[in-house]
């Protein structure tokens, strides 16, 4: 007679706890809008490439590989997308692989500046070294630029958080932030402000080349460009400065952590002893308590109360007996032999 073989150890316990750490949610539609920009950009720096040599334009030239840096910034928000699918499941990310898209936000605005920074300095060069501008040819290119940027702000536009206007951190507010925060999408804010930063320096552009061709207000195109990288430098270092937060483990609102110590504590017997609070990603965060009781109170009791929050997707919880000696614990966990610390810890989500 064939003997079964016995099921795991623990293992309905286990299945019921064991949980993914894919927190949230990839957007499809803003990987396939960034894509379109992605592939709008490369064609039109391949076609100005390619007849700035035919053409002898240097203008159409120098374009073409402006373009080539846009597609290379809007590339790396396309690629957090593609490698956060592809390790969605990895076991190398201990959070899964939500920080992607913040890492390519935050890589995206290093460049955004970086760039900005150039344009000022070339700006002030020109004041010092005043050089002829061609400006039929100028103003063609810059019209060429200015028609990509606005087709390409129209696929962008739609798919998610998209705007300099929304660079603030929102408060948290058990429930209203989260269901703005679920759209909130660094590597798609950041495509999209390339975008706008290069639109708006095209219009800047425009502005001073026909005043310049037309009014002789040469000295216009410089200054114009000093206030452009000045703008554009403001919005890099507010993403830099939303998505560094999140990389270094910080951006949790004051508010959030407060919610989450009076949800433990509104039994008025729990304290809690040890809180942690981090983002894991965009939007949703994890967080590891440290609760003090003198009731008979498991690690479960907790998770559910903090399930309802929003946007905390891992919570870990650890329970402590109160050893007080004016306080009658009730203590679940069995005697300080068997439990020298008198704790228990439970994991949930």
């Amino acid at each position: 007679m064939t003997r079964q073989p016995k099921p795991p150890l623990h293992s309905a316990t286990l299945q019921a706890i064991t949980h993914s750490h894919q927190f949230g949610s990839m957007s499809i539609e803003n990987e396939r809008r960034t894509l379109y920009v992605v592939i709008l950009t490369a064609l039109t720096m391949i076609a100005e490439v390619i007849f700035g040599y035919l053409t002898g334009s240097m203008a159409l030239l120098a374009d073409g590989w402006h373009m080539g840096t846009h597609t290379l910034a809007l590339g790396i928000s396309y690629a957090a997308y593609v490698l956060a699918r592809r390790f969605s499941q990895s076991t190398l990310f201990a959070f899964g692989t939500g920080k992607f898209g913040v890492l390519a936000g935050y890589s995206s605005a290093l460049f955004l500046g970086s760039a900005a920074v150039l344009m000022i300095w070339q700006s002030i060069m020109r004041f010092v070294h005043p050089v002829e501008i061609a400006f039929n040819q100028a103003i063609l290119v810059t019209s060429i630029g200015l028609a990509v940027n606005l087709v390409s702000i129209r696929i962008l536009h739609g798919g998610g958080e998209h705007g300099h206007e929304h660079e603030h951190e929102h408060d948290y507010d058990n429930g209203e932030s989260g269901k703005h925060g679920r759209e909130h999408d660094h590597s798609f804010r950041a495509a999209y402000l390339h975008v706008i930063a290069d639109a708006l320096t095209s219009v800047f552009a425009l502005v001073a080349l026909t005043a310049g061709k037309y009014a002789g207000w040469v000295a216009l195109d410089p200054i114009v460009g000093v206030l452009g990288g000045i703008m554009i430098c403001r919005w890099a270092l507010q993403l830099i400065k939303s998505t560094a937060l999140i990389l270094l483990d910080g951006g949790i609102e004051r508010a959030m952590s407060d919610t989450i110590r009076q949800t433990i504590e509104s039994d008025g017997d729990s304290r809690v002893a040890d809180l942690h609070v981090w983002r894991v990603g965009s939007v949703d965060a994890a967080a590891i308590v440290s609760v003090v009781t003198g009731e008979a109170r498991s690690p479960s009791d907790y998770t559910r109360r903090l399930t309802t929050l929003p946007n905390l997707q891992h919570i870990t919880v650890e329970v402590h007996s109160c050893r007080d000696e004016d306080c009658h614990t009730h203590c679940i966990c069995g005697s300080d032999k068997e439990h020298p610390d008198n704790s228990i810890r439970a994991d949930s989500r």
